[in-house]
């Protein structure tokens, strides 16, 4: 159960790192109380993960999923770079981020 609010708080990351700019410095209400939203959900979520998964797995895979989640709408839905070195080095971190899964004791 640890690994899927873990990868809900990954999701929540991937929403509010992606409002972000939306929120203008914090300037906007709407935008800016989405994303508060979802930083809160994120950090409850990745709390309860930590009491079946060590912190340091966790953190790794959270940031991780955040980071690719956020590049992949990037380059999906804004228009980034998606150049095969970029795309590698996304691939690199995901590989990070399947790893401690795969070699976890907790299954």
């Amino acid at each position: 159960m640890g690994w899927l609010y873990l990868l809900l708080a990954g999701v929540c990351e991937i929403f509010y790192a992606a409002a972000m700019p939306r929120t203008d410095g914090f300037t906007k209400p709407g935008p800016s109380a989405f994303c508060i939203v979802f930083i809160c959900l994120s950090m409850y979520l990745l709390s309860i993960a930590t009491r079946t998964i060590p912190v340091g797995t966790a953190y790794a895979v959270w940031v991780g999923i955040g980071a690719v989640g956020t590049a992949i709408y990037g380059i999906l839905l804004l228009g980034e770079d998606r150049s095969l070195a970029r795309i590698f080095c996304f691939l690199l971190i995901l590989a990070g981020i399947v790893g401690p899964k795969l070699l976890s004791a907790e299954k």
